[in-house]
């Protein structure tokens, strides 16, 4: 009877010890595939990659704040500018300032690229522009919304305006950064479980 108690006790941690093995092989399967993988790829090979795209994308940032900064600097030149309040006035010297520090931000990576190119620091200088690219993205949200807010002052009322600008505020950031977020804790557990039922 105490060896029935023994053996009973020991059937679930079994059980629970095979399915432990198995999403631990599982895992360490898809570890090894990727690793496989990337060794096709040179860590040079790799630095190439990974700046090519990140050019890419810089590329359309840029567009976009230069055509907005562009219009910015050019509304202080119109007769309109002057009917504007001491805060509509505020607002748009911050929406400039930022829309500067993200033009200045975004293009940073090419001026950093270009002034360690031959040191061998591919791979950190992709790491820093990285970073550099995120961060002007971060300041380029924050332009577009003042810019948001400084011209729905002006067309609607102010208590809509805000409302409006709160909205969209939170678009952008789940469009530019919480889905990104969310698609890279997502897409590793999609994998495993695609490869669990191939193996299946």
């Amino acid at each position: 009877m105490a060896a029935d108690r023994g053996s009973g006790g020991r059937r679930p941690a079994d059980a629970g010890d095979t399915g432990d093995r198995t999403v631990r092989a599982a895992r360490a399967d898809e570890s090894a595939r990727a690793a496989r993988e990337e060794r096709r790829e040179s860590e040079k090979e790799r630095a190439d990659r990974r700046w090519t795209e990140l050019l890419q994308e810089v590329r359309v940032a840029q567009m976009g704040i230069q055509i907005l900064l562009g219009f910015l600097l050019s509304v202080a030149f119109t007769e309109r500018f002057t009917d504007l309040g001491p805060v509509d006035r505020n607002i748009y010297v911050v929406t400039v300032v930022l829309g500067s520090a993200a033009t200045g931000t975004l293009i940073a990576p090419v001026a950093l690229h270009r002034f360690v190119t031959g040191h061998r620091m591919k791979p950190q200088t992709v790491e820093w522009a990285a970073r550099l690219t995120i961060t002007g993205l971060v300041l380029l949200l924050c332009t577009v919304t003042c810019a948001l807010l400084l011209i729905l002052r002006v067309v609607l009322d102010n208590g809509m305006a805000w409302w409006i600008v709160g909205a969209l505020f939170m678009w952008f950031v789940g469009a530019w950064f919480l889905l990104p977020a969310w698609a890279r804790r997502v897409g590793p557990r999609r994998k495993e479980r695609e490869g669990q039922e191939q193996r299946s």
